[in-house]
């Protein structure tokens, strides 16, 4: 009787190898460290106080931006659900803060924890769904949020499920002892940004990004390469979710307490927007996002402009990017640095002729 072979498709070893160079990670993460290091020692420098919340609050965006970034580039996936999600990590924070007393750090990641948890409930219709009809659920399940904080609104010491303190003085989320003061929390959000940047790099050149890649071109390559297509994408929604988690407990001890008012749906799509303007195709463009979505408004403000002219120059800046622009902010300035060098050896050989 002839025993029957399995033939294993030549693209079976595909995530078995790197497809990047191992010296562009860790170009990477040293521009990361390096960038981030030269704004925690400059910024609170040089700012006021007004501008070092401004600025803690858009790095604290950048962060819940990342995971926008991770989607799109990754999967080519939209999701208008992250501002909401990092209202779910705010929640959870300061629930856990108030009812049990943990640490900082522990409410933060348990905020974490409990956005990655949804943010892979809110993946599931990307199993089946995609383009519109997937930007469109996870926009529901953010006006969904939206409904529900505005019912409980978000706890500040009190009894129950809830913790809404009725009656009496609403209690404040502490920070951390290393970061009580603003220019201090200012740079221990840096750090957690540099976590959540190295954390994305490091997954993109590895199996999960190759893995990744592969899903984005087509379920056909990434059947035939013998990925699992359900497990690496509710992988990359965790992960998205985690990291606005995170953003939203840090949000809550950059204020001391949050408001239902903040998290509607229309700061979702906001963040998306902005973070396709920024650029998603490099780990510098969320924080051009984190800016254009605090700084810039809160720049107008200080001049007296309405802020329907941000939105104005938002939507304006999308169109730009996405017909003329699609690498976004970031991609530009990364493509004008590495033309740079060639445009002033020109120079000086033009000067030499002369």
């Amino acid at each position: 009787m002839k025993m029957m072979s399995f033939h294993i498709p030549k693209q079976a070893n595909v995530l078995a190898r790197p497809n990047v160079n191992e010296a562009q990670r860790y170009r990477t993460l040293l521009q990361i460290a390096v960038v981030l290091t030269v704004i925690a020692l400059a910024l609170p420098a040089l700012s006021n106080a007004y501008w070092i919340k401004i600025f803690t609050s858009v790095f604290i965006c950048a962060i819940a931006a990342s995971g926008v970034g991770l989607l799109y580039r990754q999967l080519g996936l939209v999701c208008l659900s992250q501002y909401a999600l990092m209202g779910v990590g705010g929640w959870i924070s300061l629930r856990i803060y108030h009812a049990w007393g943990w640490p900082f750090e522990a409410c933060v990641l348990a905020g974490a924890v409990g956005g990655s948890v949804m943010g892979m409930v809110a993946g599931l219709p990307a199993l089946r769904l995609r383009g519109l009809y997937l930007a469109l659920t996870t926009l529901m399940m953010a006006g969904a949020f939206q409904v529900f904080i505005g019912a409980i609104n978000f706890p500040d010491g009190g009894e129950g499920l809830s913790g809404r303190a009725m009656d009496g003085a609403r209690l404040m989320m502490s920070r951390p002892f290393l970061a009580e003061t603003d220019s201090a929390f200012l740079r221990y959000v840096l750090v957690w940004l540099a976590f959540a940047l190295c954390l994305i790099e490091l997954h993109r050149y590895s199996r999960v990004g190759r893995s990744w890649a592969l899903i984005r071109k087509g379920d056909t390559s990434a059947l035939s390469a013998g990925v699992n297509i359900i497990f690496y994408q509710t992988w990359a929604f965790g992960l998205a979710g985690f990291l606005a988690g995170c953003a939203g407990g840090l949000l809550a001890g950059a204020i001391g307490s949050l408001d239902g008012r903040a998290f509607t749906a229309s700061e979702s799509i906001l963040m998306f927007a902005l973070s396709i303007v920024g650029g998603v195709y490099n780990w510098f463009g969320v924080i051009i996002a984190g800016l254009l979505l605090r700084a810039v408004p809160a720049s107008l403000s200080d001049l007296g402009v309405s802020g329907y002219v941000a939105m104005m120059f938002f939507g304006v800046a999308l169109l730009h990017a996405l017909i003329t622009a699609p690498t976004g902010i970031a991609g530009q300035l990364a493509d004008l640095l590495s033309r740079a060098p060639a445009f002033i050896r020109r120079l000086i050989e033009r000067k030499q002729h002369d």
